[in-house]
This record gives structure tokens, C-alpha cells and sequence, in this order.
């Protein structure tokens, strides 16, 4: 097994096992064989076969994306970054996931696309919440990317035919057989060759399954030993559902079927009681995913664009709810999305210090290896993967690296990626990705998406066409 030291590195990023957390290291050695860190720290003395210098680097941990939904958000470039319906506190969620969506050909190329940004981005774990659709695993396994592929099964579908009321069309037993498909294929995935794939349990949304689908989700998860995650509390509209429905929170509601521990991520979790939005009291939410153990998938970017946040990233933090981010949407670029998170954090508590890169930080690493069930990824130690992004210092807006970290994520963002590991094999050269064709893939989905859009009046409820849906930014002449 070959050996690959990168010696005398500007700065690593290395686990510091007292704190639990990540610290700066100075010109020091990491060096991997196969799939494993074997040293990290001054003068490594052991065999090498490659050798990689580390003057003009830092080497972090590889990002953990613990939300996103590769094959379809692509496709809405252009078109969900200013959609939104107010009388559905101002989401456009529901609309346009009933307005517009791809044909498989279009969720291969979006897919493609996407984990090419994210594997430029620094991302080397991924959970990919989607539909199951052919060729996503084999799509997936050769990205290289190591994933965590959650095929998504609910009880009803959301429908619409006003601009004010979030209704669905409930089918309880294709809900039962589309969850015995996903179970069928996760356990599948657990015996890929690769080593890298593993299922997670997705119910799709809080709102759209029954208690009894969402109970049995946990359980078999539970019993497969794997991570579940659905959405909750990502849309005013979805609260009050809840609420009129079971006369609690959404969190709360999962608490009384026992959706939450720390095998459950709930992805969002913006709209809590005690959000200026909804208002509902007593305030009890945070604590609750704070003391259950929780995992809360962070994804600022699709909801700042709608006009809300968290309240707040460092209130969550402090409290102990384990946090993850996520990319959710396009762009697919975890760097821009930690640039998000600190920023927001900081606005919404009204404080520069309410949110810290360092919480954010810890989050896109730490935070979702645990909220995976994992303690070998998200971190640079003796044992774990090697799963590693060699960030560039001399890259123009990188100068000068006085705080690699911030520089990278307030400054330079995926332009400073050089190169990524996953699993000891290179999968990001230079500022290209090896294993995936993203130009071709981006010639497909642009097809793709006049295609989404040719059938959007036979998908609305109004016929309207796609760019009454969501009208240019600019009047055409």
C-alpha cells in the first residue's frame, strides 16, 4: 500500500482530542496510506512513496454536506433564487416543486453537475437526499465522493390549487411500498464494493407521512444501525399543518413518536416556537433537540433568499444541539454556505460574536461525521479516513493567509481548493475534477431544463407558463 506524506505544511487543520475539536497545527507532515491518516505532526520518519509539498498549503479535513438534493436543485438556475409566494410565508417550495420537475435524464446530468461543484467545494462526504431514479448509484460510486444515499419515500404529495393553502393527496399504501423499495435498496448499497456508499433512512417530509410511516422509518433505521433524516420546520406553512393537526411543534410532534435522538437529523428546523415568524409558546424546541441529542442539517442559503433565517446558528450551538450544514441547493458550494451561516448568525442575534466561523467550521466537519454515526471522518487524526482538501495560499485572494480558515471562507471560497482526497485517492487535481465529466454534464442539463419548463403550464394549477411562474429578472425588449 502506497504511502503519501505532505511535508512541512503551512497550516493543517488537525483534530485536538482534548477539545473535541479542530486546531491549527503549523509546519508540520500529515501522511496517508490506502484509505488511512497514519501521522499527523512534525517530522514523519516512515516509508514514502509520494511526496507532496505543503510550503504554500493547508491541509484540512474534507467537508461533510449533511443536506442536499443533487439531481433536482440544478435545474432551477435561473429560476428559484427570487421565487417565492408570499400568502405561503413567502416560500416557494411547494409551488415549485409542483410547477417544475426534471425527467431522468435531466436528474443524471443535474446529479453530475452537482457533485462536481461540491467535490471543488471540499466536500468529500455527501448525503444526497433524492428520488430514486436509474443510474444514481452507479452515478454516484464514481464520483468518488463518499455518500450517503438517501432514497426518499412519503404517505401523501403536496398539491395546490390557490396561492394561500397547502393541501396533499394522500395515498397511505404507496407511501408503505415506495419505504419497502428505499429499505430494499439501501441495504443494497451497504454491499457496494466501493466501501463508500451507505443508505440513510429518508422519510420526506414531517408533513407528508404518517405517524405510523414515520415511526417505522425510525425503527428500521434503528435496527440497521443507519442515520435518518427528514425536513422539519422549514416553511410557516408546514408549522401551522402541524399544529392544526397534532396541537404541537413540529420538534415537539417528533418527540412524541420518537423522531429524534442522535441517529435523526432534521434538516432546517428554522420555524421553532419561539421564531419571530410563528410565535408560539411555551418556548421549548432548542432544548428539547438540545437534550435529545438532535441533529439540526443548516442551510441558510434557500431560505435567506425567501427573507428568513435561523434565529440563530450560536444560539443553537450554545445550547448543545449538534449542528451540520448543508448545501440544499444550488449553488453546491459548502464554503459559500459556512460564509452564510456566520454571517446570518451574526445578524440575526444582533451580535458580531453570536456566530463564530469556528462553531460553522466545526458544524461542516465534526457535526455531520457525528450526525452519520461516524468518528473516522471530518477530521484529520491517526485512524480516521483520508479523506483531505489541500487548500491553496497563494491563490490571489488568499493573500495574505494571516487566518487560513477565514481567508478561505470570507475571501477566496472553492477557488482555493487545489486538490481533494477521499478514501487516499485523488478525486480533485489541480482545480478539476478526475472522475466526473462536469462540461458534459452541464450541456445535458441545460436540455434538461427546457424540457422542465416546456411542461410547466400542464403542472400548474393556473397553466401558467414558466416565466409567468418566475419572470425574468429583466423585461425583454
Amino acid at each position: 500500500m502506497p504511502t503519501t506524506v505532505i511535508r512541512n505544511c503551512a497550516w493543517i487543520v488537525a483534530y485536538d482530542p482534548s477539545r473535541k475539536s479542530q486546531a491549527y497545527l503549523r509546519d508540520a507532515d500529515v501522511a496517508f496510506r490506502d484509505d488511512r491518516i497514519i501521522h499527523v505532526g512534525r517530522g514523519y520518519a516512515g516509508a514514502t512513496d509520494t511526496t507532496i509539498s505543503g510550503k504554500h498549503l493547508m491541509v484540512m479535513p474534507g467537508l461533510v454536506d449533511l443536506h442536499a438534493h443533487p439531481s433536482l436543485e440544478p435545474h432551477y438556475r435561473g429560476i428559484r433564487e427570487e421565487h417565492g409566494v408570499r400568502e405561503m410565508g413567502m416560500a416557494g417550495l411547494y409551488e415549485r416543486s409542483v410547477v417544475f420537475w426534471p425527467d431522468k435524464e435531466g436528474q443524471l446530468a443535474a446529479a453530475e453537475a452537482a457533485y462536481s461543484d461540491l467535490l471543488l467545494s471540499g466536500v468529500t462526504t455527501l448525503a444526497d437526499l433524492s428520488g430514486a431514479y436509474e443510474g444514481w448509484v452507479e452515478l454516484m460510486a464514481k464520483s468518488g465522493l463518499r455518500s450517503y444515499i438517501a432514497p426518499g419515500f412519503a404517505s401523501s404529495r403536496w398539491h395546490l390549487d390557490n396561492r394561500h393553502e397547502l393541501k396533499f393527496k394522500w395515498d397511505v399504501e404507496a407511501g408503505k411500498r415506495h419505504f419497502e423499495r428505499a429499505l430494499k435498496m439501501i441495504d443494497e448499497i451497504g454491499k457496494h464494493p466501493s466501501g463508500r456508499l451507505t443508505g440513510m433512512i429518508f422519510p420526506a417530509q414531517i408533513e407528508t407521512c404518517t405517524p405510523e410511516l414515520l415511526r417505522d422509518a425510525v425503527s428500521e433505521g434503528r435496527r440497521r444501525k443507519l442515520p435518518i433524516s427528514t425536513h422539519a420546520s422549514q416553511a410557516v406553512a408546514e408549522f401551522h399543518e402541524i399544529t392544526r393537526r397534532h396541537g404541537a411543534t413540529p420538534v415537539q410532534f417528533a418527540q412524541s413518536i420518537g423522531l429524534l435522538g442522535p441517529d435523526i437529523t432534521l434538516a432546517h428546523c428554522i420555524f421553532i416556537d419561539d421564531h419571530p415568524w410563528v410565535h408560539w409558546r411555551p418556548s421549548r424546541d432548542v432544548a428539547i433537540l438540545a437534550d435529545t441529542g438532535t441533529t439540526v442539517a443548516h442551510c441558510p442559503t434557500p431560505f435567506a433568499r425567501y427573507g428568513a433565517a435561523l434565529q440563530d446558528f450560536g444560539r443553537y450551538f450554545r445550547a448543545g444541539v449538534n449542528m451540520g450544514v448543508g448545501t440544499d441547493t444550488v449553488p453546491h458550494n459548502m464554503i459559500e454556505e459556512m460564509r452564510l451561516a456566520v454571517i446570518l448568525g451574526k445578524v440575526m442575534a444582533g451580535d458580531v460574536h453570536g456566530t463564530v466561523l469556528d462553531q460553522v467550521f466545526h458544524a461542516a466537519t465534526l457535526g455531520g461525521a457525528r450526525a452519520l454515526l461516524r468518528e473516522d471522518i471530518g477530521k484529520l487524526a491517526v485512524g480516521a479516513k483520508a479523506d483531505l482538501v489541500l487548500v491553496d495560499l497563494e491563490e490571489p485572494t488568499m493573500i495574505p493567509a494571516r487566518d487560513p480558515l477565514r481567508g478561505m471562507v470570507f475571501h477566496a471560497a472553492e477557488r482555493a481548493v487545489r486538490d481533494v482526497y477521499v478514501d487516499g485517492r485523488q478525486v480533485v487535481k489541480d482545480r478539476k475534477v478526475l472522475t466526473l465529466d462536469r462540461a458534459g454534464a452541464l450541456e445535458r442539463l441545460k436540455d434538461a431544463q427546457v424540457r422542465m419548463m416546456r411542461e410547466a403550464p400542464s403542472r400548474d394549477w393556473l397553466k401558467r407558463t414558466a416565466d409567468e411562474v418566475a419572470p425574468l429578472t429583466l423585461p425583454t425588449l
